[in-house]
């Protein structure tokens, strides 16, 4: 699965990336929770691709009441099409979420390890998502994303079962293209290559999902420091605050 994840890259070179028209600046993100605004790369009819912000949270179109419906911030990659509530997105609204590190916890006993996970060459990584426009019996309307999973590599087996489907740069386009019929983008989902990942045990401040600053990323007790490359400075601890901001605070 993935629950958490961070982006901490420089604006510009998430622009350079992911190729979307609009200039965006975002603040650094170190621990983004689900029901969390997030940054998303969509393409339109064209081709043209475009960033936009969406509740990490997907709730399906036909939902009558979402608060008696599951967190949907996951979509299990291996089923997309079978399940009712992302079946019309994994055909018409995949998206692209980018990331500079996501999480997952080793368990040992009762004792929880929090791990971060990146690139070897401390690049972007391009999660596969699907997004839907909900609608409320009242008329406002809310863009909601899951990131897709696929089974974990080898190299992350040991800490979960699960992972985000990683997209190479290559293949953005095949997997933002909804203007098929077809289900050929569904190929992509599969594991990353063993040696495109490192991970490495982190700080217990990231347990604290309202802690949204470097401290969360530093190395465990007893583990060596480690160079952040194209990263930005800053972070803070968020307040509490449901506003939808641009990678600002959500609830």
């Amino acid at each position: 699965m993935c629950g958490r994840f961070a982006l901490t890259l420089l604006p510009e070179l998430v622009r350079a990336e992911c190729g979307y028209e609009e200039e965006v600046s975002f603040p650094p993100r170190y621990n983004i929770a689900p029901t969390q605004p997030i940054g998303v790369v969509t393409a339109d009819t064209a081709g043209r691709r475009h960033f936009a912000l969406m509740r990490w949270g997907f709730i399906p179109a036909w939902a009558k009441d979402p608060a008696a419906m599951p967190l949907l911030f996951n979509a299990r990659g291996e089923t997309l099409v079978q399940k009712a509530a992302f079946r019309t997105a994994a055909r018409h609204r995949r998206c692209l979420v980018p990331a500079s590190a996501f999480y997952e916890w080793r368990r040992d006993g009762t004792k929880t390890t929090p791990f971060m996970i990146e690139r070897a060459d401390g690049g972007l990584m391009l999660f596969a998502g699907v997004w839907e426009t909900y609608a409320s019996p009242n008329g406002s309307e809310i863009d909601t994303v899951a990131i897709v999973t696929t089974s974990a590599n080898g190299a992350l087996a040991s800490l979960h079962p699960r992972m985000p489907v990683i997209i190479a740069a290559n293949d953005a386009g095949l997997w933002l293209d909804c203007s098929q019929p077809g289900l050929e983008a569904l190929g992509l989902v599969r594991p990353a290559p063993d040696d495109l990942l490192t991970m490495r045990p982190v700080s217990a401040n990231l347990n604290d999902a309202r802690r949204d600053d470097a401290t969360v990323q530093q190395p465990a007790a007893g583990e060596p420091p480690t160079a952040a490359r194209g990263q930005q400075k800053g972070g803070r601890k968020r307040p509490p605050d449901t506003q939808l901001s641009l990678f600002g605070d959500g609830g």
